[in-house]
């Protein structure tokens, strides 16, 4: 007897590599003869996934002694059509008093279809031995992290878990126990070696059932009496919905299909349990670099380290060693942000080996059903409860807060309703770009006072401190030399910041001016992507800054893409430049990029009698400027009531 954890990878290897190393003549499998065939033909046609269900046998209660023709009693209301006509087609209640359909998961990750699987690659006779009940009563309970048993034999983990394990009270659970023991004595007397792969909850009773019996007669000591089998319906086969694998699956969808590429292309799947939370991250990365393009966060893997450190921390503090999904998004969440733990959400409910059913050889097109926790949707649209004849942990529903990303629809409709009239800016954003401005400003008047900084002798003071560099070039004087910082001169007013350069005016075909609305605000000149293209809310647009231009204290001025006088600039980037060194005061201007002005930026600013002041953008923080890069515009002022549900920060 091999017990294991219904649904565990690890333990499908496990099966796996036991059925390899002991070759028994026989598997004993702990299901009903009734499923045989659906799940021997839904084995051969994995990957593909689908779902053997069972449906109960109709129960009929005592029927009225009034016929149903009959005129209503005195006081009775008669019944009405109207009344079944209020209830909308599209709610389906689980009537509780109808009994669960039972089924079985045709998983690849399951380590009764794996054994199954197994057997029938070897050719290995398959004995069904579990009692035909109806209905099936599931018996589960929650269990330690199967993954123990990578680095634990399967004797020790059943040996460890034994003393927790209860004993089976319900009736029907130890009818189930004495049936299996009676088959595999029966199936002694063919085969040398049976192998028995069954729950880690059923061994010990199993184990009992069987030593209990007599040898000869093969009937309980204590009763004499055989459990009897139920009379059941037929069973039927069903596709299941791609977005509902995962309450199908034991692992996650993306990391049960990293298995059947491994056993696809014969690669060392021993540690895929683990490595496949990382490989499922960096997909996860590609997928959001190829939505978000140029506005995406830089994902470095010093901040995948730092994921992956805090999964393994909430794992260990939820008493698991293998994180489940909840654990990988949140911490997905708090250390990538929103967008990228939506990518990870979506990504790990994806089946790799999904396929349409005609790349299946010979495969049918199946009718789907959609699953939920203990629920199904059938096809003809029913809903009925289910429970599953190889039940793995109990899971539940748990709450992650996340913007979902718009559908086509709402984006075209979005586009639709938005006046062409009314636009202004998000005063969070507002705020951030602001701040960034300041900071610009302060380090190009730290570099405008570097460069008027000087050396002399020390005398009497040490003015702003010792220069060690003069100090020691002349250390062969004996004199101490100390440095000289006078304040900077002159006012700075315009800050020009280039984002991308150079840019392609195809890439930026809105260009705008933005006048304060306070005096806090600076008046914004700048290009970027069409806000028309990325609708995220009702009256909510996302651009991306190309490039813009700050003038502050705020002035009143006119357009600069339309003013005559600036029409002498070829590129985006000169516009800028020129509009800046117009409009400015001061004799400075503040250019941040990331190389230094050329030649023909700074005869364009000695043009006006102007010098331009490089900031480097690589002495800022990248994961701000991208930040900063995004503008969202919105559809007058009364959309700031609502726009901070729909905003999502990369």
């Amino acid at each position: 007897m091999l017990p294991v954890i219904h649904g565990s990878g690890q333990f499908a290897l496990t099966v796996r590599r036991w059925f390899l190393e002991h070759s028994p003549d026989c598997l004993a499998v702990p299901l009903p003869a009734s499923f045989r065939q659906q799940v021997e033909e839904a084995v051969l046609e994995l990957p593909r996934p689908s779902i053997v269900m069972q449906p109960p046998t109709p129960r009929f209660g005592v029927e009225s002694s009034q016929p149903e023709w009959s005129a209503p009693a005195w006081g009775e209301q008669p019944w009405s059509e109207s009344e079944d006509d209020d209830k909308d087609d599209d709610d389906f209640d689980v009537d509780d008093d109808i009994a669960p359909t039972s089924y079985v998961p045709i998983d690849p990750c399951q380590p009764v279809i794996m054994a199954i699987r197994a057997a029938m690659g070897e050719h290995v006779p398959r004995a069904y031995v579990d009692l035909e009940t109806d209905p099936f009563c599931p018996h589960s309970a929650v269990m330690p992290d199967p993954f123990a048993v990578r680095k634990v034999s399967p004797e020790m983990f059943a040996a460890a878990v034994l003393p927790s394990i209860a004993r089976p009270h319900d009736g029907q659970a130890v009818d189930r126990m004495k049936c299996m023991a009676l088959r595999l004595r029966e199936l002694e007397k063919y085969h040398q070696r049976v192998l028995m792969v069954c729950s880690v909850l059923d061994w010990p009773w199993i184990r009992e059932a069987y030593n209990r019996l007599d040898p000869q007669s093969n009937s309980p000591p204590n009763d004499g009496v055989n459990p009897e089998h139920d009379l059941v319906e037929p069973v039927t086969r069903y596709g299941v919905d791609s977005k509902s694998l995962l309450f199908l699956f034991g692992e996650l969808p993306f990391i049960t299909g990293l298995y059947e590429r491994a056993r696809a292309e014969l690669d060392e799947d021993e540690d895929l349990q683990i490595d496949g939370v990382k490989e499922l991250m960096l997909a996860a990365r590609d997928n959001y670099r190829q939505e978000l393009g140029s506005r995406a966060r830089r994902i470095t893997p010093l901040l995948l380290s730092k994921c992956l450190t805090y999964i393994r921390n909430l794992s260990l503090v939820h008493r698991r060693m293998t994180p489940d999904l909840v654990t990988i998004i949140t911490a997905s969440k708090q250390i990538l942000g929103d967008q990228f733990a939506l990518h990870v959400a979506e990504l790990a409910n994806h089946y790799p080996a999904l396929k349409s059913a005609e790349d299946f050889d010979g495969a049918d097109v199946l009718p789907e059903v959609k699953l939920g926790i203990d629920q199904a949707r059938l096809p003809d649209g029913d809903m009925v409860s289910i429970v599953s004849r190889l039940p793995g942990p109990p899971i539940s529903w748990q709450r992650i807060e996340l913007s979902r990303r718009p559908t086509p629809f709402e984006k075209e409709r979005w586009q639709y309703d938005w006046n062409p009239y009314q636009q202004c800016s998000y005063p969070p954003e507002d705020t951030q770009i602001e701040n960034f401005r300041t900071r610009v400003f302060d380090r190009a008047k730290a570099i405008i006072g570097n460069d008027l900084a000087r050396t002399e002798k020390f005398t009497t003071s040490v003015k702003d401190g010792i220069d060690i560099r003069d100090t020691l070039r002349h250390w062969y004087e004996k004199q101490i030399y100390v440095k000289i910082a006078p304040p900077s001169r002159g006012l700075l007013d315009a800050c020009v910041m280039l984002f991308d350069s150079p840019s392609d005016p195809r890439n930026y075909p809105w260009r705008t001016t933005w006048f304060a609305e306070h005096e806090q605000e600076s008046t914004l000149a700048f290009y970027a992507t069409r806000f028309e293209d990325e609708m995220v809310g009702p009256g909510i647009g996302l651009s991306v800054y190309g490039g813009a231009m700050f003038l502050y204290p705020p002035i009143m001025l006119p357009d600069i893409w339309t003013d005559a006088r600036l029409d002498y600039t070829t590129t985006l980037e000169e516009r800028l430049i020129a509009a800046a060194c117009l409009h400015s005061r001061g004799r400075q201007i503040a250019i941040l990029s990331a190389l230094p002005p050329g030649s023909g930026w700074q005869r364009l600013a000695r043009r006006h009698k102007k010098h331009l002041v490089h900031v480097p953008i690589s002495s800022f923080s990248d994961e701000q400027v991208q930040q900063l890069r995004m503008v969202h515009v919105l559809n007058g002022t009364k959309v700031r009531s609502y726009a901070a549900d729909f905003i999502r920060k990369v």
